[in-house]
């Protein structure tokens, strides 16, 4: 299928369920009203599965509408559809042309790109969809382990195809700029647990 068919797909899905009372998840109320950037640290911790494979999330960015850094920062459009519907959604692009990024929708135009992911569930798939041992410590990795695709846009984490459960209680949290951007560098909205391994790119030391 077409990337733009699936694109497609994925907004009218967005847009469908907005207003859906039956469409909002569990995992949906928890995080009503939630910005990026306070989501994506409540996300650290969480448990991320995707049709039976999955793991811990440890690192996660946060994106917002007035972030020149954002897909959202100019408006609605037909890829970032996503961003715009409710909360609690995926947001999946193709990035560079090459590889998927998964996004959880927080209010309308925010979004959190999830990072990293300490896997415990499908491990045997997530070896076998990557070819090697480096599973999950990179948007790019991780969405290749976890079978996503274009399709996947806009679905609710409502424990369907996809599920998060927050954590019972907040972790320490690592807390550092973005990484692999080039516009609003300096904001520190890049989110990590504290004492894990498996993080895309370490963190830098306090006072650094």
């Amino acid at each position: 299928m077409p990337d733009k068919t699936r694109r497609a797909r994925g907004a009218e899905r967005a847009r469908s369920a907005e207003g859906d009372e039956l469409a909002t998840s569990p995992f949906s109320r928890q995080i009503q009203g939630l910005g990026a950037e306070d989501l994506a640290r409540r996300l650290i911790g969480a448990t991320l599965l995707v049709r039976g494979a999955g793991g811990t999330v440890i690192e996660t960015e946060a994106y917002t509408r007035d972030d020149p850094a954002s897909h959202s920062y100019r408006g609605p459009t037909a890829r970032n559809a996503a961003m715009f519907g409710p909360a609690g959604h995926a947001y999946v692009y193709r990035c560079y042309g090459i590889h998927l990024c998964l996004n959880v929708v927080a209010r309308p135009g925010e979004a959190v790109l999830i990072r990293a992911l300490a896997p415990h569930t499908g491990q045997e798939l997530m070896e076998a969809r990557r070819g090697n041992g480096l599973l999950c410590n990179g948007p790019g990795r991780l969405a290749q382990a976890l079978g996503l695709s274009l399709a996947d846009d806009g679905a609710p984490f409502d424990g369907g195809d996809l599920a998060l459960l927050l954590p019972a209680t907040a972790p320490e949290l690592l807390v550092g700029p973005r990484i692999g951007i080039s516009k609003a560098q300096d904001r520190p909205w890049r989110f990590g647990l504290a004492g894990a391994t498996g993080l895309s790119r370490p963190f830098p030391s306090p006072g650094t």
